[in-house]
């Protein structure tokens, strides 16, 4: 089995963390050999870690937390994954697998393929025991890829059609909702007609339309957030 990436590692937040507690390199990683077993752990290799050279492993980014005194989410940048969000929550597997009603194997399945399939009891479950906001909850149970051909669909046709397949996936309210997807259809319509009438021509047009529809889900969030 192929192994998983190392999460994203906060290399800024790391130094910055180790000063504030008046700490050297040498001491951070002495806390790593003492305390948490990793007889390996160097200065050199802690400086490695906050120059971004380097990252560390799960178990080390754990470790690390524990000798900064701080949460493992604290050192790592904003979370992509389902498996970099139960690190960044410092969430057992077995936690998380036991909290959805779910085989561990399968659970660890999930992070590896990165592919979703608990039925919707599930799913809320993992909402609640990760903690996710609803844009993450939709990108680590991978509706982004359905969602942003939903929003791409809405915003060129009729969005009115749209409303309850866009819900089924994202679970906004349905007046927010409905609010969000006429002012990006009205957005695009009018960004597209604006552009023409700048005399860019159908390709400058096409082009400027384009942009906007490859920040459709990033447009979208920003909506709902204004308006919720």
């Amino acid at each position: 089995m192929r192994q998983p990436s190392a999460p994203p590692f906060n290399a800024p937040a790391a130094r910055r963390l180790r000063a504030a507690l008046g700490m050297g390199p040498e001491h951070v990683a002495y806390g790593l050999r003492a305390s948490y077993g990793l007889p390996y752990v160097t200065p050199d290799l802690v400086i490695a870690w906050e120059r971004g050279v380097a990252a560390p492993s799960s178990p080390e980014l754990t470790a690390l937390a524990g000798v900064l005194w701080c949460s493992p989410g604290e050192l790592l940048g904003r979370p992509q994954t389902l498996r970099e969000h139960r690190i960044a929550r410092a969430v057992a597997p077995e936690d998380v697998a036991h909290a959805v009603g779910m085989d561990l194997r399968a659970y660890l399945r999930a992070e590896e393929s990165r592919q979703w399939k608990g039925n919707e009891r599930q799913s809320a479950a993992l909402a609640r025991v990760l903690d996710l906001a609803l844009p993450d909850f939709v990108a680590v149970t991978g509706r982004e890829a359905r969602l942003a051909e939903l929003l791409h669909s809405a915003v060129t046709t009729r969005w009115q059609a749209y409303v309850r397949p866009v819900r089924k996936l994202a679970p906004v309210d349905a007046e927010v909702l409905e609010g969000v997807l006429q002012e990006l259809h009205q957005d695009y319509q009018g960004h597209m007609a604006a552009t023409l009438s700048w005399g860019g021509g159908s390709r400058s047009a096409s082009r400027s339309g384009q942009e906007f529809l490859d920040r459709i889900v990033e447009n979208f969030w920003t909506a709902v957030e204004q308006r919720t």
